[in-house]
């Protein structure tokens, strides 16, 4: 695989590890400070920490194998202090002549990529920190010099030598490039869904897009909270057995562990996410509250227990509870064609759960007077 491709693959997979944990909690601060989402400020908050990712692993990776022959396998490795040597290097290694040559010549094409490796870095700094321009190519010259400075140490004495050159021209190169960065951030602004369309307080218009990231929410939520009971449950179990011994009580078959631990990280989420929201508040589900929805009855009331319940039973947690005592395809798959479709089909996408329910959904932004004139249609 190519040294260049590398450091982007993990990259990717890193900051798609780090996408689906920080995904919730990414979104209910973005409703809370925002008022919405927007795809294109989602975009943006991704590819910051994805570009960051690329960079480390570019400049360090691979990471060689410490051995007693470490430094003699590496060779010596000075720093390379004179400014536009590289024009030098460029001499030595033409190969031809004219503007096809000159570009096909690997001591320039090392220049530019150095040089293009730091522009999103002033893109980034100066469109998403609204920093200026010369604050912001002052911070990408203190980066390359901090990875300069860590290639010269061994990654701070990590390593007996370095493996990596420190090298004065990539300085000069990265300090152009995060200034050229700076200064094409304006550009960044054309990247649709940043503009946010009101206050962060006010209501907004409840679209089916708003209602499918309320379900992806509570299935995810399902996700995080099921591994940690998982992991505390195996864990009071494994003390429990070993205290059984000096009791004199014989332990437990593996096939009563894992069942008690399957079990119980599937219903203690549930019941959570199930019945817990469902009898607080309006008895909206977690998901819709991160995307400032409520529930309410025809005339705009807080529903009964009885309604709240239904709502929970016959929407995500209707569909876990399914799913885990059957397979799919089977009711689980059922239910979830018939939410999906009740979803754009029944008014203001209250989908399956809220017809089933006899409730209506608004946001919980929007005043109680107004909510309570919002007709109910079955």
């Amino acid at each position: 695989m190519s040294t260049r491709v590398e450091p982007a693959i993990w990259a990717t997979l890193l900051m798609s590890v780090a996408a689906v944990v920080l995904f919730v909690p990414y979104i209910a601060v973005r409703y809370r400070r925002r008022g919405e989402l927007g795809l294109g400020n989602m975009a943006l908050a991704f590819a910051g920490p994805l570009y960051g990712l690329a960079l480390f692993f570019y400049v360090f990776a691979p990471f060689p194998r410490l051995r007693p022959d470490f430094c003699a396998a590496i060779g010596v490795r000075r720093p390379q202090l004179i400014p536009f040597h590289f024009l030098h290097d460029m001499g030595k290694s033409a190969t031809g002549n004219g503007p096809m040559a000159m570009l096909h010549n690997p001591a320039l094409t090392q220049v530019l990529l150095n040089v293009a490796l730091f522009i999103p870095l002033g893109m980034f700094v100066r469109y998403m920190f609204r920093r200026s321009v010369p604050v912001t190519a002052a911070i990408g010259l203190s980066v390359s010099l901090l990875i300069e400075t860590t290639q010269l140490t061994g990654d701070w004495f990590i390593y007996p030598c370095p493996y990596r050159l420190f090298d004065v021209d990539d300085l000069i190169a990265n300090g152009l490039g995060g200034l050229m960065g700076a200064l094409a951030a304006p550009l960044l602004s054309a990247v649709p869904g940043q503009r946010v369309h009101a206050e962060p307080g006010e209501p907004r218009p409840i679209t089916w897009r708003r209602r499918l990231l309320a379900s992806v929410c509570d299935l995810m939520s399902f996700g995080f909270l099921y591994v940690p009971t998982v992991a505390a449950c195996a864990a009071l179990m494994w003390i429990w057995q070993v205290g059984l011994p000096s009791s004199g009580a014989p332990p437990y078959s593996d096939f009563f562990v894992n069942a008690t631990v399957e079990r119980v990280g599937f219903w203690v989420p549930w019941l959570v996410l199930t019945v817990g929201f469902s009898l607080v508040g309006s008895g909206a589900s977690l998901g819709q509250r991160i995307v400032r929805l409520q529930a309410t009855t025809a005339d705009g009331r807080r529903p009964d227990v009885k309604a709240r319940l239904l709502r929970g039973l016959t929407g995500v947690g209707g569909f876990l509870l399914l799913n885990h005592f059957g397979s799919l395809p089977g009711p689980a798959a059922v239910l979830a064609v018939l939410s999906l479709i009740a979803l754009f089909k029944t008014s203001r996408h209250r989908g399956f759960s809220y017809l089933c329910a006899r409730l209506t959904m608004t946001d919980s932004r929007m005043p109680s007077e107004q909510a309570a004139s919002t007709e109910l249609v079955p």
